[in-house]
């Protein structure tokens, strides 16, 4: 029998064996066969794969999305479904969180230069950049009343 046994897979694909298990138990592996002394043994091809969801977390994909990208290329279930379309999701969220970091980098840098040393001090100045008032707002709007 060939194949690549639990330690050697995870050092070929750098993950670490609770790796390996927890993937098996999400249902991105498929259940090794086993050796005559009960050794799991993957096919070689099982690196690529699990090269393939890391890349996809590092791209901020969740396993659970992962998973459903995977299912996708599996069954073919049609064009939007598939990477092209989560890929475009995905970058839209990028780009939200990114606007919503320029934002925050920026009213960060503004308390800077305007000395904010104080929170309490600040939120009640009127020269204060932070956005006391302002998320005051949307807490009254947001509790039920």
């Amino acid at each position: 029998m060939t194949g690549l046994r639990t330690g050697q897979l995870a050092d070929a694909a750098g993950v670490n064996v609770q790796t390996l298990r927890y993937y098996e138990r999400r249902g991105l592996l498929d259940a090794p066969r086993r050796s005559p002394g009960g050794h799991r043994l993957y096919p070689a091809e099982t690196v690529t794969l699990l090269r393939v969801v890391k890349t996809a977390q590092h791209l901020g994909f969740t396993l659970a999305e992962v998973a459903e990208l995977l299912d996708a290329g599996r069954h073919r279930h049609g064009r939007d479904t598939g990477l092209r379309a989560r890929a475009g999701e995905k970058l839209a969220e990028v780009e939200q969180r990114l606007a919503d970091l320029t934002v925050i980098r920026d009213t960060l840098r503004a308390a800077i230069s305007a000395g904010c040393d104080d929170l309490i001090a600040c939120a009640g100045s009127s020269c204060c950049p932070l956005p006391f008032a302002e998320l005051a707002g949307r807490n009254d709007r947001a509790e039920p009343r």
